[in-house]
């Protein structure tokens, strides 16, 4: 598969996002766009920007990637994506976008469960201190910890 990957996001999010996608993956260049949306810009200018940035990506598909629903780079996008060609996702993040490169040649369909699948299951808490660190509570049972 022909896909490209468009982030479009608050400035300095989405470039933010692509230096350190490229740190891991630098032979995904080609297949990685931005636009930092930045204030005070008008939205039509924006707009063309983002235009012109989806076409010099020139692939068959594109994701494109928003940092939040609802927002100015998120209704920019909207205007842009068909759906049949382009999905569009809110709510990018690290995990998400390693995802979405690592899987970047399955098809599109494929490619938008992988970014939902990399964008929930990036979200976690992480404990302070290890369990075997932790001090026993009395009504524990299992004695031993293991690792996984």
């Amino acid at each position: 598969m022909n896909n490209g990957i468009f982030i479009i996001a608050h400035a300095p999010l989405a470039s933010a996002l692509r230096q350190c996608v490229l740190h891991v993956f630098p032979d995904a260049a080609q297949a990685v766009a931005v636009l930092d949306v930045q204030p005070n810009v008008p939205i039509e200018e924006s707009l063309v920007s983002a235009r012109m940035a989806m076409t010099m990506l020139n692939k068959t598909n594109t994701l494109v990637l928003t940092d939040m629903f609802g927002a100015t780079p998120c209704n920019m996008a909207q205007k842009m994506v068909d759906g049949v060609n382009s999905r569009l996702i809110a709510g990018v993040n690290l995990p998400m976008l390693m995802r979405v490169v690592t899987y970047r040649n399955e098809p599109l369909e494929a490619l938008v469960a992988r970014a939902m699948a990399g964008g929930i299951q990036g979200v976690m808490q992480v404990a302070v201190t290890a369990p075997q660190n932790q001090q026993r509570k009395p009504h524990d049972q299992d004695h031993y910890d293991h690792q996984q």
